[in-house]
């Protein structure tokens, strides 16, 4: 009996081992079938050939695409935000157009009569006191001038028309004489078609006169605005800044606050330049045309010094005017003389007067001059031609001091230097002037 249970476990022990390797079998068997719907196992299938060729993996898609072509996109989505982000803000500047130009406008006086204001404080007077009489004294001059300008065409217009009908009667006898085989029956026709033509648009030239009066309007409107602005910006000016400051994120606080004073420095510099370089033009050129004897001078030179705020276009405006009035009132000869004169003074003025006047402060390219001109033309019309040359100088201004504030801050940002490289970048004294002697100075960059 004693030999019973260890028959039993050993039979135990040999049902044990073929249950598992049925287990082991049946395991083999399903990984070597596939089953119903399904892909066959990955050890199942055999590996390729020596002799066949590497397929290489798929790579990822932005890995796929050329880097250029990645760095074009990244630029293009946020230049299209800028575009999209810019004609917004057009958008907005035209339909508060009148304010807008109001207030720049009242910037370019305030940058004029700001210098006056300081130096009255100097002088003692309060900062109230001082910006009343600088504002008053400024608005009473240009009210002044306006009013002599309108005063002195008045006085003229009678004798101008009747210069102006004799140079016309003038000008048809030398076409009837001239080379061109003009007959009088053809002036004749062309004073008909446009005597015909002004009367049948009578409805649309009246509709520009009441576009006009809505003009004068929106004009007196813009004025009113632009000496309110004056004032405020004259009397608290520093404080309207700070407060400007307080709505920059704090990360560019620092750059804006520096570029803000330089921004002021080239505008004032651009409005003291040009006012004197308009005033000088318009003395020598209505010296000349008054010495010509060509009728209005004085008030063509008044349209001078106001045209010549406007970069390039003004001046050939204004001359252009003059050169008109010499011809149709003395003859071809005093236009060419006009011409001559406006010619000389405006070429002194380009290389002579705007370099040692405006200086390095407000340099700018002739190329951005007249791309700027142009399209503040076409934004704004004259309004916007005039603002443009001091808005891209200030830019160029902005932008130059905001590059070089990041590149002295990233470079404060390094580590010190240490070891060997300490010793590169340490300064090297200068060597030991000997006794009696004085060392020599440094050349000047």
């Amino acid at each position: 009996m004693s030999k019973v249970p260890g028959w039993l476990g050993r039979v135990g022990a040999g049902l044990t081992r073929m249950g598992e390797q049925l287990d082991e079998r049946r395991k083999e068997a399903a990984a070597g079938e596939a089953l119903p719907g399904e892909s066959p196992a990955a050890e199942s299938v055999p590996p390729p050939p020596d002799y066949a060729p590497a397929i290489a993996a798929k790579p990822d898609p932005v890995a796929a695409i050329p880097w250029g072509i990645r760095v074009a996109a990244e630029a293009g989505w946020r230049l299209l935000v800028l575009a999209g982000t810019l004609w917004v803000l057009m958008r907005v500047i035209s339909a508060v157009q009148l304010v807008v130009l109001a207030f720049v406008a009242a910037l370019l006086v305030t940058a004029m009569l700001q210098p006056t204001v300081a130096r009255l404080r100097r002088f003692g007077l309060p900062r109230g006191l001082a910006t009343a009489v600088t504002a008053i004294l400024g608005f009473v001059i240009m009210g002044l001038v306006g009013w002599f300008v309108v005063w002195q065409v008045m006085e003229n217009l009678d004798n101008l028309s009747d210069r102006v009908r004799d140079g016309i009667e003038e000008l048809k006898r030398w076409l009837l004489d001239s080379p061109f085989h003009v007959t009088e029956s053809q002036i004749n026709d062309i004073a008909e078609n446009l005597s015909e033509t002004i009367g049948t648009n009578t409805e649309e030239i009246t509709s520009a006169g009441l576009q006009g009066v809505t003009v004068m309007v929106e004009v007196l409107t813009g004025i009113l605005l632009a000496m309110f602005s004056t004032l405020f910006l004259l009397h608290d000016g520093k404080r309207i800044w700070q407060w400007t400051l307080r709505l920059v994120p704090a990360q560019a606080r620092d750059g804006v606050a520096g570029a803000g004073p330089r921004a002021w420095r080239t505008l004032t510099a651009y409005v003291r330049g040009t006012v004197l370089v308009a005033l000088i033009d318009a003395i020598f050129i209505g010296l000349g045309i008054w010495f010509l004897d060509v009728p209005m001078a004085v008030p063509l030179a008044v349209f001078i010094f106001l045209f010549a705020f406007i970069p390039l276009v003004g001046a050939v405006i204004s001359g252009a005017l003059a050169v008109v009035v010499g011809l149709v009132t003395q003859g071809v000869f005093t236009a060419l003389m006009v011409l001559i004169v406006v010619l000389a003074v405006q070429q002194i003025e380009g290389h002579v007067l705007q370099p040692f006047i405006l200086g390095r402060a407000v340099r700018v390219h002739p190329l951005a001059v007249v791309l700027s001109v142009a399209a503040g033309g076409l934004i704004a019309g004259i309004g916007g031609a005039v603002v443009a040359v001091p808005l891209v100088a200030v830019t160029n201004t902005v932008v130059g001091y905001l590059r070089a504030y990041s590149q002295e801050q990233a470079l404060r940002r390094l580590p010190e230097p240490h070891g060997a490289t300490a010793l590169d970048t340490a300064p090297v004294p200068p060597p030991a002037a000997s006794a009696g002697t004085e060392p020599e100075p440094e050349a000047a960059p």
